[in-house]
């Protein structure tokens, strides 16, 4: 995607708007579970997905690395992409944490999302990376998860993600955008943002809801 369009993606646009263009666009199933959320509401995240898919453990294999894929998945991000990390129910899995959000800020990474547990919030806040999760919790992955692929299609907060997709979360919640359709997502969000401020305009003058939804057709 045009760097532009990316930045004009992050200053301008936000959830909702994202979300009604996907309906728009027969996509209805791109809004991650409302308990994603972003560990710093005043944050846009807005990038390409780079999946990891997360299995359960029980213990740790003698000499078995358990952060082996992770660190790859981290360790290979380019910029304006997203680790989005998924990972089974039950909350005994937190993927995420302080030092993968400084090793991923390094590589230019536009955020994290995943629907298990994040830690280290309050150094994360500090450093403005926009992180997405599924609850909070001290739980270390070692010994209760452990990412067995990377790059592959995995399911995130209740919503299919292929890699190479892309993510934008604000304080409203998730959407992911499938690559095939991002561009005309992004710009149509953008014409929509665009006419949304004529609506109001109009609406905090005085005119009334069902003459501006007529003129505009914008609600």
């Amino acid at each position: 995607m045009d760097a532009k369009l990316i930045a004009e993606a992050r200053q301008r646009l936000y959830s909702g708007v994202i979300s009604d263009v996907l309906d728009g666009l027969g996509n209805m199933h791109h809004a991650m579970a409302p308990n994603v959320r972003p560990l710093d509401e005043s944050l846009v995240l807005f990038g390409r997905a780079r999946t990891g898919l997360y299995m359960p453990v029980y213990h740790i294999e003698p000499g078995i690395n358990p952060y082996e894929w992770e660190i790859a998945l981290v360790d290979d991000l380019k910029p304006d992409d997203v680790a989005v990390l998924a990972c089974p129910p039950g909350n005994r899995i937190g993927p995420w944490g302080e030092l993968l959000s400084t090793a991923s800020r390094a590589r230019g990474a536009a955020g994290a999302v995943t629907d298990g547990l994040a830690r280290d919030v309050k150094l994360i806040r500090e450093m403005r990376f926009p992180v997405f999760c599924g609850g909070i919790g001290p739980l270390d992955s070692k010994g209760r998860g452990m990412v067995m692929k990377i790059e592959v299609p995995i399911e995130c907060g209740g919503v299919p993600v292929n890699p190479g997709d892309w993510i934008f979360g604000d304080i409203d919640g998730v959407c992911v955008i499938p690559s095939a359709v991002a561009e005309k997502t992004i710009t149509q969000a953008l014409d929509k943002v665009a006419h949304e401020t004529t609506v109001r305009e109009e609406l905090a003058r005085g005119d009334l809801l069902k003459a501006v939804f007529a003129r505009h057709g914008i609600l």
